[in-house]
């Protein structure tokens, strides 16, 4: 990697160990934790306290959603990945969940996944 690429990345690396130190998943307010790639968005709910991954999403398993006007591309593939990780969680009977960005920026992606979850009924 270049010097951009390995200061940026040090950087999201940083500022997720800071989120990390005061977030946690409890099984009644599991944490909904995103990770981004150039070519997919993740998305998981996860209770801490025992350990384990309570639901899953990606943008290769999501379907297809109506989309706000206004969100395209990535955005718009990040928004149906909300949508999809909030039904997965509330017919397993979660309603709230602490929002873990893993040190990406909310901007972008980020919102939108965040933006289709609330939509889709998540509470954070």
């Amino acid at each position: 990697m270049k010097d951009v690429a390995k200061d940026r990345q040090k950087a999201r690396v940083r500022r997720k160990v800071a989120i990390r130190k005061h977030l946690s998943g409890t099984p009644d307010r599991p944490r909904l934790t995103v990770t981004r790639t150039h070519r997919a968005i993740y998305a998981q709910v996860i209770n801490d306290v025992d350990g384990h991954t309570m639901a899953a999403i990606d943008s290769f398993k999501a379907e297809k959603a109506e989309v706000p006007k206004g969100i395209s591309g990535k955005c718009a593939t990040a928004y149906q990945v909300g949508k999809a990780i909030a039904e997965t969680a509330k017919s397993k009977g979660i309603e709230q969940v602490v929002f873990d960005r893993n040190g990406y920026l909310y901007h972008g992606r980020i919102a939108a996944l965040a933006k289709g979850a609330r939509d889709g009924g998540l509470e954070f």
